[in-house]
């Protein structure tokens, strides 16, 4: 079988026997959510390529060790060690990090999509830009939890461990965001193709 097509699980028992190649997939794969995810949070690439360097690291040490645990996804987990180490970077600079998209970055841009022809792309870039434009105008703690949800896929108990917060109180967040991009979009008669 080819190393591309194999689960990430199986990535990750080949590059403890030593196939490094193995690892290398595993990396390409996932390197432009993690990397993505967090720039997100501390919105300098230089930093965010620190930090992307720092997670790996971090990453090859616990896979070598035999401290991974596969019963979660390789990704979830990669992503909440990037996490942590963003906001241990924001401990320690005595900042609190803050989640929106910026001028030069845009979440839409990394998602990918099936061919589709030049009306639907001009739609859905539109429909992309009105959402986030709401998203940016949402309160951190909010616009945080949508882009946890939606963009890095994770679930609410996943954003609570992550965010500290209790489960009702990430699910309370996403309530409250969804409430105020509904009460935007009809403040602003935005108007989804």
């Amino acid at each position: 079988m080819n190393v591309q097509q194999l689960e990430d699980r199986d990535l990750i028992l080949q590059y403890l026997d030593g196939n490094d190649k193995a690892f290398e997939v595993l990396l390409t794969r996932h390197k432009q959510k993690i990397y993505t995810s967090i720039y997100l949070f501390v919105k300098d690439h230089e930093l965010a390529d620190d930090i992307f360097q720092d997670v790996f690291i971090k990453i090859i040490d616990t896979l070598r060790k035999g401290k991974y645990n596969h019963e979660g996804k390789f990704l979830q987990w990669a992503l909440r060690i990037s996490y942590n180490m963003c906001v241990d970077h924001f401990r320690r600079s005595k900042r609190r990090s803050k989640v929106s998209a910026s001028e030069t970055f845009d979440i839409f841009d990394v998602l990918e999509s099936p061919d589709e022809n030049m009306e639907d792309a001009m739609i859905k870039s539109q429909a992309y830009g009105k959402i986030k434009a709401l998203v940016d105008q949402l309160p951190p703690e909010q616009k945080e939890v949508v882009i946890l949800r939606h963009y890095a896929d994770m679930s609410f108990k996943e954003i609570a461990a992550l965010t500290s917060v209790s489960i009702n109180t990430a699910l309370g967040r996403m309530r409250y965001a969804l409430i105020n991009m509904r009460k935007l979009i009809g403040d602003k008669e935005v108007v989804f193709q």
